[in-house]
């Protein structure tokens, strides 16, 4: 080979090289969070992983809201704080949302280095339940008993919309949380004690508030809450600690954040309590191992209110609250509640420097917080977007709050066909709530514990106030002799209800929310008690209309009463769908989310084990069974009646991965128009861990004319068989099932 032609292999080697380089050495576009991140200063970041509440920048005066504009500077400027959440007391008008809202983004955006613009939170639980004539709907517990998807799924888009409105873009809602302690403060905030239930209503909400595409000015980020086992509380306190074998918290507890995290929402709060000793809220195992790597779960990790200084105060797992951010931190939390102070910014800043905690654990958490940011369209469009406030107010939206009223409303008992009554009967309406909006809407309704009268809209009408309007015959009492025992005027209620047909009485809980709410049992009300069977001595029928966020005993006022309506906490529209479901104007067709107890020392869910219900008598020696509620899940009247076909399954043994479908129709039998909810159970004949007595795996909601029948399918396959096993492994184990709907049953096999 001559020097020339080696020259030139040379040349074109290295030619080749060069494009080569060339190519490696081609940048890709910077991603704009990750540019934002490289600039940031760790104040800057840890800001952004610091959550507020608005009483750290504004005061209140004569009920009007001022922000405090050197507070505001310390906080956005000096602090870097990216988020800011809650009210001071009470719910705002939409115009004094704005007036807090807007001024806080204008002055990040022209003040703060980065122009990072901040994100206000709110818990918008039941409706935008702190924004002045937004509507409220029933709460989650009321929800469920409608059994009806699609209508959980409106009520969640117009909260998300009239939210958006008052300039708010990131809810702390659904609760996901399984009540299976009927006692729980906050179980009316869940949709029940059943897993199944509450990931179909929890997964509903989530697609209504956020709308798979949460920059839409409709849309709001969701929170699911509270991760994990929050409602296990063994004491039946709020926030209290819990004891939960792991195949238990797979079994019931897990699989709603699952199905909530594979739907996409954006973020999620911890569970306040503890499990098995540890906090939640310092569990790495929880927070990283399942949530993150298991689940997969992409977004912002949230604390609840002041749960990283209760490691240290409460728990009592952390000397310092220097250690609790320390532990909070490296467990998975992204964005702190702190949310008085500046004792998480400056204690995580002083971590890092230190080496305890690497900056690069910080990044990721600043990434999740933009991203959301980003994904709430805050950097194109910070300020109030006008599409929101023009949608703010529809009449659809109070027809969508009186339909969900009926529809949760459940009807327990009714002796006789008391009910519906006719309009020429003359009713006397009495009990503590008649005149009431507290006890209508419950937790979180224009205040945290709901029980401001003064705070409600003159636009909402109470019970006593709809009779009024739309029954003239209907007597009223002096609502005010129910507050004690020993001062309520018994010879005037007498006479009153002599000149009656049917006695009325609105009773049940005082409103509450939360730990407030706790109590020692489930016992109803002594005073209400007392006066239900004095009244019953008129001879006259009771009509009894509960509001409660959980089931208090009813055992010893049960028998005096001849119907009984469970309206729960109904909302903005209840007293006129409590009046409707009385009067016959909407036929009930609420099922009950939980097991309505008969005893405070017996609670137990109706998927319950065999054993739960076993009583063993020595000599002789035998068994028996008993399980006895007051009303069990999935109970609830209707002013018609229907039958049910035997069930019908396209085959009598499924295999492997396959599928089957399992039909039975349904007749309405009576003389009125009705909606059935149609409930498909399995049970588990023979397991390696013991069996539920029955699990729901369907439910479908189906409206009928008399004499009108329909045909529901539903669909199962194995994975609707299945259980945790003891080693934790999801599993369908070949045997026998039995398929339960209604008064039917068929058996399959699974191999």
């Amino acid at each position: 080979m001559n020097k020339k032609h080696f020259s030139g292999i040379i040349s074109l080697v290295a030619l080749i090289c060069m494009s080569a380089c060339t190519k490696k050495v081609e940048k890709k576009p910077i991603d704009p969070i990750e540019k934002i991140i490289s600039e940031m200063t760790l104040e800057e970041k840890v800001g952004q992983m610091t959550n507020l509440t608005l009483a750290t920048i504004a005061n209140e005066t004569d009920s009007v809201v001022v922000l405090d504009t050197a507070k505001l500077n310390d906080v956005i400027i000096k602090h870097h704080v990216g988020s800011i959440q809650n009210v001071l007391t009470h719910a705002y008008t939409l115009n004094e949302w704005h007036s807090i809202i807007e001024p806080i983004q204008k002055l990040t955006l022209e003040k703060t280095r980065h122009k990072i613009p901040f994100l206000y939170c709110i818990d918008a639980v039941h409706g935008a339940n702190y924004v002045y004539e937004g509507i409220q709907f029933p709460h989650n517990i009321g929800m469920a008993a409608t059994r009806n998807r699609s209508l959980v799924k409106e009520c969640g888009a117009i909260t998300a919309v009239q939210t958006r409105a008052a300039g708010i873009r990131y809810n702390f809602a659904p609760v996901l949380d399984v009540g299976r302690n009927q006692q729980w403060s906050r179980l009316g905030e869940t949709f029940g004690e059943d897993t199944y239930l509450v990931t179909e209503m929890g997964v509903s909400a989530i697609r209504g508030f956020e709308g798979g595409d949460v920059s839409n000015p409709l849309h709001v980020a969701a929170c699911m809450k509270h991760f994990v086992g929050y409602s296990a509380a063994l004491n039946g306190k709020d926030r209290a600690s819990a004891n939960i074998p792991e195949i238990v918290l797979r079994e019931h507890y897990l699989p709603s954040f699952r199905a909530a995290v594979n739907e996409g929402t954006h973020t999620l709060m911890v569970n306040s309590a503890e499990i098995n000793g540890t906090p939640v809220h310092a569990s790495k195992y929880l927070l990283t191992d399942v949530l993150r790597t298991e689940l997969g779960f992409k977004g912002v990790v949230i604390t609840d209110w002041l749960d990283i200084v209760k490691l240290q105060e409460r728990h009592q797992v952390a000397e310092t609250h220097k250690d609790a951010v320390l532990l909070a931190v490296n467990a998975g939390i992204d964005m702190c509640i702190v949310p008085f102070d500046f004792k998480f910014t400056e204690d995580l800043i002083a971590l890092v420097k230190e080496g305890k905690i690497s900056e690069k654990r910080i990044d990721e958490s600043v990434r999740r917080i933009l991203q959301l940011k980003k994904d709430l369209g805050l950097f194109e469009h910070p300020y109030l977007e006008q599409e929101a406030v023009d949608a703010f107010s529809k009449p659809s939206y109070t027809e969508t709050a009186l339909q969900a009223a009926r529809e949760s409303i459940t009807l327990l008992k009714n002796s006789n066909g008391l009910l519906p009554l006719s309009e020429d009967k003359k009713v006397l309406l009495t009990g503590p709530y008649a005149d009431a909006l507290s006890e209508l809407h419950g937790a979180w309704s224009y205040s945290w514990q709901g029980n401001k009268e003064e705070l409600y809209p003159d636009s909402l009408n109470t019970l006593a106030e709809i009779f009024k309007k739309d029954s003239p015959a209907t007597c009223l009492f002096d609502l005010s002799a129910w507050s004690k025992a020993n001062e309520w005027n018994k010879n005037v209620l007498f006479k009153s209800a002599k000149s009656a047909d049917v006695i009325v009485i609105c009773a049940g809980e005082a409103a509450y929310a939360e730990t407030p709410g706790n109590i020692p049992d489930l016992a109803f009300d002594s005073t209400q008690t007392y006066i239900i069977k004095e009244l019953a001595k008129t001879g006259k029928p009771i009509v009894l209309i509960l509001l409660e966020g959980r089931p208090r005993i009813i055992r010893e006022i049960e028998p005096y009463c001849s119907a009984i309506v469970l309206a729960y906490w109904p909302g903005s529209q209840g007293a006129q769908a409590i009046y409707d479901v009385i009067y016959g104007k909407y036929n009930p067709s609420g099922k009950l989310p939980y097991t309505y107890p008969r005893y405070s020392g017996t609670l137990i869910t109706y998927d319950h084990k065999l054993l739960d219900e076993a009583v063993e008598i020595a000599e002789p020696y035998k068994y028996s069974y008993e399980f006895d509620p007051q009303y069990p899940f999935g109970h609830g009247l209707s002013y018609t009646t229907f039958a049910y076909s035997p069930i019908k399954i396209s085959e009598d043994t499924l295999s492997g991965t396959d599928s089957l479908k399992v039909s039975v129709t349904i007749i309405n039998t009576g003389v009125r128009e009705g909606q059935e909810v149609v409930e498909l159970y399995t049970r588990d004949v023979v397991a390696s861990i013991t069996p539920c007595v029955k699990r729901l795996r369907r439910f479908d909601k189906v409206n009928l004319m008399p004499g009108e029948s329909k045909t529901i399918d539903f669909i199962l396959s194995k994975a609707d068989l299945a259980f945790v096993n003891e080693k934790l492994e999801t599993v369908t184990e070949p045997g026998s099932f039995e398929i339960m709907i209604s008064d039917q049953k068929v058996t399959l096999y699974y191999k």
